[in-house]
C-alpha cells in the first residue's frame, strides 16, 4: 500500500508530522497557565527549550545525512518525535517532563528539517526547478500551522486537555512513519566536512555577520511573539476561548508568513536588500499593535498583530535566505543556510524574555521596547545592505 504513495510525498508527509509536533505546544502555553497554574516565565521557557534541542541538531544533521543517508537520520528522529509527545503527556503530572519533551521535539525537528528538505528535493528530480523546495516548504508549513490549530481546539473544548492534543500528533505519526520507513535513499556517500572551504570566512564577514546576525532572531521571534505573547495579553477577556485563540493565532501567523514568501522573492529579485529592513518594519507594526492590544484589551487586535508579525517572519526569512544565496559559493551554501536557520530559531526564546521583562516593566512597555529595537534593527540592516551592495558593485 505504501508503494502507491510517491516517494517525495512519503518524505514530505514525514516532515509534516514532525512539523506538527514542533508547534503543537504553542497553545498549550496558555493551557498550562490556566489549568495547572504554572507561571508565564516557566511555560515560555518550556517553549524556548525547543530551540535548545533544535539548533545543534540542525547544524549537525545536514552534514551527517550525507554520510549515513537521509533515511538513516529520519527513521530514528520519527521515533524521537513520538517519544517527545509521550513525554509531554507525562508532563501532566511531572513538570520536568514538559521541559524534556520540548527539548526532544527540538532535536527531532532540527534533525529532520534539513535532511528532509534535501531528500524531497532529490526525489523531485525531473520536476520543474524549485518544485522540491516548494513541496518541502508546503509540508513543513502545513504541519507548523495544523499542529497548533488542532491542539488549541482540542485543549480548549476536548476532554483531557493535557493529553488529547498530543494524542492527535501520535495518530498523525502512526500514519506517516511507515510511509517514510522504506522511502528510496538518494544521498551519496561523501566525506564529512564540517566547515567547507570559505564557509567560516563568509560567516564572519561583514555582510553575513553584520546583517543576518541581528535580523535572524526576529524571524521566529516575531512569529512566536504573535502566537504566544500577544494572545496572553487578553487572556482575561477570552475566558473559554483563550487556548483556541492562541492556536488560531499560530496558524494565522505562520500561514501569512508562508503566503508572502513568493512575493518577497520577486521583490528581492528586483530590489536586492529591501526585504530585510521592510520585514523588520512590519515586525515593528506588529509589536505596536501588540502594545495597543495590551493597553486596550481589545481581543479584535490579536489577529492583526499575529498576521503582521507572521508576515514579518516570512519576509525576513526569505530575505535572509536570498542574502545567503548571494554570499555563498555552491559548496558552502548548505552550511551557511543551516547557520542562518540556527540564528533564526534563537527567536523562540523571545516570549520567555518578554515574560520576564513584563514582570518588571509591564506588557505595554515591553511591546513598545521591542518596537524600538525592531526600528533600530531595520535602520541598521538598510544601511548595511546599501553598503554591501555598493561595495559589491
Amino acid at each position: 500500500m505504501t508503494d502507491r504513495v510517491a516517494p517525495w510525498l512519503r518524505v514530505a508527509l514525514a516532515m509534516f508530522g514532525v512539523g506538527w509536533g514542533a508547534n503543537q505546544f504553542a497553545p498549550m502555553v496558555l493551557a498550562y497557565r490556566q489549568q495547572d497554574g504554572l507561571s508565564e516565565s516557566s511555560v515560555t521557557l518550556m517553549f524556548a527549550m525547543y530551540a535548545a534541542g533544535l539548533i545543534p541538531a540542525l547544524l549537525v544533521s545536514a552534514r551527517v545525512s550525507t554520510i549515513i543517508g537521509h533515511r538513516s537520520v529520519l527513521r530514528p528522529m520519527m521515533v524521537l518525535s513520538v517519544l517527545a509527545s509521550l513525554m509531554l503527556i507525562a508532563g501532566k503530572d511531572h513538570e520536568w517532563a514538559l521541559f524534556a519533551g520540548r527539548f526532544m521535539a527540538g532535536v527531532a525537528s532540527g534533525a529532520v528539517f534539513a535532511p528532509g528538505t534535501a531528500w524531497v528535493r532529490e526525489l523531485s528530480a525531473g520536476a520543474p526547478a524549485g518544485t522540491g523546495a516548494r513541496r518541502a516548504a508546503i509540508a513543513l508549513s502545513s504541519g507548523f500551522g495544523g499542529g497548533p490549530l488542532v491542539a488549541g481546539m482540542l485543549a480548549q473544548w476536548g476532554p483531557h486537555p493535557q493529553v488529547l492534543p498530543y494524542l492527535a500528533h501520535l495518530l498523525v505519526m502512526v500514519i506517516v512513519t511507515p510511509l517514510v520507513w522504506r522511502a528510496p535513499e538518494t544521498a551519496d556517500e561523501h566525506h564529512l566536512t564540517l566547515a567547507p572551504h570559505g564557509a567560516l570566512h563568509t560567516i564572519f564577514s561583514a555582510p553575513y555577520a553584520a546583517v543576518l546576525a541581528p535580523v535572524g532572531p526576529w524571524v521566529f521571534g516575531s512569529a512566536a511573539l504573535g502566537f504566544v505573547t500577544v494572545p496572553s495579553l487578553v487572556a482575561d477577556k477570552t475566558v473559554g476561548i483563550a487556548i483556541a485563540l492562541s492556536g488560531f493565532s499560530a496558524a494565522l501567523g505562520l500561514g501569512t508568513g508562508v503566503a508572502i514568501q513568493p512575493r518577497v522573492r520577486r521583490m528581492e529579485a528586483h530590489r536586492p536588500g529591501s526585504a530585510l529592513p521592510l520585514g523588520m518594519l512590519l515586525s515593528t507594526a506588529g509589536l505596536l499593535t501588540g502594545a495597543t492590544t495590551a493597553a486596550t484589551h481589545q481581543v479584535a487586535l490579536v489577529a492583526p498583530a499575529a498576521a503582521l508579525l507572521g508576515t514579518a517572519y516570512g519576509m525576513v526569512l526569505t530575505g535572509g535566505l536570498m542574502q545567503v544565496e548571494r554570499l555563498a559559493h555552491s559548496d558552502t551554501q548548505a552550511l551557511l543556510n543551516a547557520v542562518f536557520y540556527a540564528v533564526t530559531y534563537v527567536g523562540f526564546i523571545f516570549p520567555f524574555v518578554a515574560a520576564v521583562l513584563t514582570r518588571r516593566f509591564g506588557p505595554v512597555e515591553v511591546m513598545l521596547g521591542g518596537a524600538v529595537v525592531t526600528v533600530l534593527t531595520a535602520l541598521w540592516a538598510a544601511g548595511m545592505e546599501r553598503r554591501y551592495l555598493r561595495h559589491s558593485h
